[in-house]
């Protein structure tokens, strides 16, 4: 039965690379959002063909979402023959900008060589595409089949989320006894399967000082200079005590398997164009800096905020007139599914079988949407597993490989009919 179902898929190959090609020319940019509804709903009318009940969700009030820019997700739902669980397969819609480089069109959908190029070729409209046809090449082999499958697209993963993955969990469409298993097709190599990922403390750090004229800095106190000593602290102390500690899981690339922090942003004193060409006259009396902490598996939250809270509380004490505020932006526990939970030992056996080896075990450096479906929908048989190169991701002349989409919508297929059917297990 394997043997049919690959032959299934084989035979849409060329729907396969139409697919993907049509959904990147799409230009789902977030920011700010732009065509989000039109891609859902060409997503909900190939299901709507295929025998699935679809359903627009606008993620309202969420982050960036307004009627022009609105937040529209799709879910698809499709019910089997006899009671059973439910597999779903997740994958996000939203791309992030082209940006420069680009020596083909960034959204045309080109095809050449055995590969798809365009932004979000990888990341990931090619694991949507295979994920699609991996579900209408398996209801053709086996229209009787028990349980239910539904397929989303959802939105603004690139930005957290917010508007698609959280949103629908909140209403419960990430729960049992709706949903049992979850894949999501992100790029992370065919033969792996990313079993969760760190987790992320992202905050904004703001030091405090005395607006005065700038002639006369000596009347004000410089929140600029007091950052200074905040970055110095964080070089000296915090970064090199960050690089000794080390994770037991199988996170990728080997430098991630480090804690680590970013300095994401800094923005201090009074705009620089204050007047058309000339700097604001001021001592600055505001400088903030946003930090994005990834730790490990094996850390605490607290203690991850307590290392940073006291260099600025002993900064605090030291430092003259030195005083800041701390504002969370984001925290995302790390998570990592077991490697025999039902979901992972079906890709694993797909993997085998497609693929003809062992899969590899990864954890992903940065979060991705998982981190809703396991924090607010409580379900934790979810594994991220699809096409495409990691470190093509957001790059220039992003692409596909055709040929791994193919296998990829095998070893979909096949994991389909190990939670469904019970074959293979």
């Amino acid at each position: 039965m394997n043997e049919q179902l690959f032959r299934a898929i084989e035979a849409r190959t060329d729907d396969l690379v139409a697919l993907t090609a049509d959904l990147i020319r799409f230009p789902t940019v977030n920011p700010p959002g732009d065509a989000y509804t039109p891609c859902a709903e060409f997503v909900g009318e190939r299901m709507r063909r295929s025998g699935f009940e679809t359903r627009f969700i606008r993620g309202e009030g969420t982050p960036g979402d307004s009627d022009r820019y609105p937040r529209t997700n799709v879910v698809a739902r499709r019910e089997g023959r006899s009671p059973g669980p439910t597999v779903h397969f997740n994958s996000h819609i939203d791309v992030v900008e082209a940006g420069e480089g680009w020596t083909v069109d960034p959204f045309a959908g080109t095809v050449r060589d055995g590969k798809v190029f365009g932004r979000g070729a990888c990341d990931m409209k090619g694991g949507l595409a295979a994920s699609i046809v991996a579900v209408e090449a398996f209801l053709e082999v086996h229209p009787d089949y028990p349980g239910a499958i539904e397929v989303s697209g959802t939105v603004d993963e690139e930005s957290g989320g917010f508007g698609g993955v959280a949103y629908l969990a909140g209403l419960g469409l990430f729960s049992k006894p709706r949903v049992d298993h979850v894949i999501i097709p992100e790029p992370l190599n065919k033969d792996r399967i990313c079993l969760g990922h760190r987790g992320v403390w992202w905050a904004e750090i703001e030091t405090k000082g005395t607006i005065a004229h700038g002639s006369m800095p000596f009347l004000g106190d410089s929140a600029v200079r007091h950052m200074g000593a905040v970055l110095s602290a964080f070089e000296e102390e915090l970064f090199p005590a960050l690089d000794l500690k080390q994770t037991r899981t199988p996170v990728v690339p080997e430098g991630a398997r480090r804690s680590t922090m970013n300095i994401n942003s800094i923005h201090g004193g009074q705009t620089e164009d204050y007047y058309p060409g000339l700097p604001a006259p001021n001592v600055p009396d505001s400088c903030r800096i946003v930090i994005d902490r990834r730790f490990l598996l094996e850390e605490d939250i607290q203690n991850v905020k307590g290392e940073v809270l006291s260099i600025l509380e002993r900064l605090k004490s030291d430092r003259p007139r030195f005083d800041y505020a701390v504002r969370d932006l984001m925290e995302v526990l790390p998570l990592m599914t077991e490697r025999d939970a039902p979901v992972a030992a079906a890709v694993a056996a797909g993997i085998r079988e497609v693929l003809g080896k062992e899969p590899d075990y990864v954890v992903s450096p940065g979060t991705y949407d998982q981190k809703h479906i396991a924090r607010i929908g409580h379900l934790h048989d979810c594994v991220a597993y699809g096409p495409g190169i990691l470190d093509l991701a957001h790059t220039p002349n992003e692409w596909v490989g055709i040929a791994d989409m193919v296998e990829s919508a095998k070893v979909m297929a096949m994991s389909l009919d190990v939670l469904l059917r019970g074959v293979g297990r």
